[in-house]
């Protein structure tokens, strides 16, 4: 539910900081020691993390501090062979979005995305399947945007 800046609640701030960034960090932290030469870490970002989004500050900051955190760890750990990237999808068909699809909402959303149509969740697993695979193995630090062109990043 959109929450302005103004009414957002510590709780909540907090709440949705250590779902999307402390999970990352801590989850980070403990797999990075085992990781080998040649070995994948792959984000899922958000383009909210990119362009801001309306009444979802805290859900907005988080991605984006995910989007950092992917570019300072794709530098310290590329010096041993090890990829660090994400993926940022945009609108994604799933249970998080029915409130926002209701009554004409699909529609709308779906009208200013380029391509027509939200994402399915495959149209996520493909690119997350790319950056594991060895075709990807010289891609570090990117953030490989899923959004069917709705935000163009440069």
């Amino acid at each position: 539910m959109p929450v302005p800046v103004e009414s957002l609640d510590d709780d909540r701030w907090r709440a949705t900081l250590a779902t999307n960034l402390d999970g990352l960090f801590f989850g980070s932290r403990a797999v990075i020691p085992h990781l080998r030469t040649g070995g994948r870490l792959i984000y899922i970002a958000s383009t909210a993390g990119q362009r801001g989004e309306a009444g979802h500050a805290d859900y907005a900051a988080s991605k984006g501090a995910i989007i950092s955190f992917v570019k300072s760890l794709a530098v310290e750990l590329g010096p041993r062979d090890i990829t660090v990237n994400s993926v940022a999808p945009g609108w994604v068909d799933t249970e998080a979005v029915t409130r926002p699809f209701a009554g004409d909402g699909r529609a709308r959303i779906e009208s200013a995305i380029p391509l027509g149509r939200v994402a399915s969740p495959m149209d996520i697993a493909g690119p997350v399947l790319f950056l594991a695979s060895p075709l990807a193995r010289h891609v570090t630090g990117e953030i490989l945007n899923v959004n069917g062109g709705s935000v163009l990043c440069g």
